[in-house]
């Protein structure tokens, strides 16, 4: 299930518990089917793409081993149920399993054969390979009055691209909820003043998304580089950030070293706090070290995102799990939010400064500049541009009601060539088969904050999948 190259500085992994079901009558009346569906089981516990750790119910026939396999899933905490509907089988052969568990079950509807031979179909082969499908509404029936959110995959045995995909995307979607659970999100300083649509509960965001919220103040990260003193890693971080970045009017490794050790102490405090997320905001005039500091936190956060942690500027939070959930399913994440909207070409220009993701910048490699100033926030230094590539494109915003819930907002578009803005920040030309304008004001009404996360291809179902898990409503402006 691998989506970037980038090994993330805090692996997590997806547990996905795994069960199948088939009526316990059956097997002593054709004692045939308990190979053929042990069989089956195997083979589609094998299809689970790689990168999940699966915790394996087994082939459930009666009650009693539906609460044993529950057992298992409670104890595991996994993050998702898939069930495979081997033939008819009772509800009690799957409730007790997952009545205790607040994550979807998704049932798995694969027939092993495409079509029956109808002339040549005895009961056994009907029962063992042709009858999947007989369960299914009373299984999804169950569910529903048991208040369980619940998902069906239809499709043939092994070899079957639309149930392999589903399969797929619902094995990243279950990452997003390991990766929330095992991570914390660091705060540094606080939002950026007056921006109350990112000002958020810490307390609510951990007892409805499961993130929890590390504080740290600026003057404990201003040290944070001086104990760093092994040379031969600043050397190869500043290397790094040297084949990262095609920096204006050149660099070398002496260039960079002070950045370089700053990311070195970095990376290793995101390791020991198990960051998966960052928001920060600046709003000092830091001389001396943190100066230094604040003047590269730019590209420092760059080298993170690049690593699976998500950093976002300003702040804010929820773009930082915008960042991180599209990170997780599409291997890209960059901070977004609307700049411009070219009227007579319908297209809407949309980017962001500072840090970005070095895995959407596939057009050009990432550029860094020094500036005098940064626009809207104190002191200068060092800015980053990303090139994200033309083609498909979803944007992804995190938001809440007047209660307190969260929503996802999200849109899917076409990146086309053109002119872009060339002063130092990230930027793209987005068409969307709305219409610029209409996005505008649909975007807009949906209520988000004014960033959103930015990823490569088109990823609104998988990003549904994710929002099932963390029970949360989605708004789709249009794809």
């Amino acid at each position: 299930m691998s989506i970037s190259m980038n090994t993330p500085l805090v692996p997590t992994q997806a547990r996905v518990g795994v069960f199948s079901i088939a009526l316990g009558a059956y097997l002593p009346q054709f004692p045939s089917l308990v190979p053929e569906f042990e069989a089956q089981y195997q083979s589609f516990k094998a299809t689970l793409p790689d990168g999940v750790e699966i915790i394996d119910g087994g082939l459930v026939t009666t009650k009693e081993l539906a609460q044993a396999a529950g057992d298992k899933f409670r104890a595991a905490d996994v993050d998702l149920v898939i069930l495979q509907l081997l033939t008819y089988a009772t509800s009690y052969n799957m409730l007790p399993a997952v009545r205790d568990l607040d994550v979807p079950v998704v049932l798995v509807n694969v027939q092993k054969l495409p079509a029956p031979d109808y002339k040549h179909t005895d009961t056994p082969t009907w029962l063992g390979q042709l009858y999947a499908c007989g369960a299914v509404g009373e299984m999804v029936a169950d569910l529903e009055r048991a208040g369980k959110r619940h998902a069906v995959i239809t499709g043939i045995q092994g070899g079957d691209p639309e149930v392999q995909r589903e399969i797929e995307q619902w094995c990243r979607a279950a990452q997003v909820r390991r990766r929330f659970r095992d991570t914390n999100i660091a705060q540094i300083g606080r939002p950026y003043p007056g921006m109350m649509d990112l000002y958020i509960d810490e307390t609510n965001l951990y007892h409805r998304m499961w993130l929890y919220t590390k504080q740290f103040d600026w003057e404990k990260m201003w040290a944070i580089a001086d104990h760093v003193t092994d040379e031969a890693a600043i050397r190869a971080k500043a290397e790094d950030i040297l084949a990262t970045f095609d920096i204006e009017g050149g660099a070398s490794v002496d260039t960079v070293w002070d950045m370089a050790r700053y990311v070195v102490a970095f990376e290793q405090w995101v390791k020991d706090e198990r960051l998966g997320l960052i928001a920060s905001h600046y709003d000092g005039f830091a001389q001396g070290v943190a100066g230094q500091l604040d003047s590269m936190l730019i590209p420092a956060f760059s080298m993170l995102i690049k690593q699976h942690t998500a950093c976002a500027v300003e702040g804010d939070i929820k773009v930082a799990m915008a960042m991180s959930i599209l990170k997780t399913i599409a291997g890209t994440g960059q901070l977004s939010e609307m700049y411009s909207i070219d009227f007579p070409a319908d297209i809407c220009i949309i980017g962001h400064s500072g840090s970005g993701d070095a895995d959407i910048s596939q057009a050009h490699k990432p550029t860094m500049k020094i500036v005098p100033v940064f626009h809207g926030k104190t002191g200068g230094g060092y800015l980053t541009q990303f090139y994200p590539p033309t083609g498909a494109v979803t944007y992804l915003a995190i938001t809440q009601d007047r209660n307190g819930v969260f929503k996802f907002v999200v849109a899917e578009g076409v990146n086309e060539p053109g002119d872009i803005f060339m002063f130092g920040d990230t930027n793209m030309r987005t068409r969307f088969s709305i219409g610029a304008r209409e996005f505008c004001n649909r975007w807009s009404e949906a209520a988000p904050t004014h960033h959103m996360a930015a990823a490569v291809g088109r990823h609104i179902d998988t990003i549904l999948k994710v929002a099932k898990i963390f029970n949360v409503q989605v708004d789709i402006v249009c794809r």
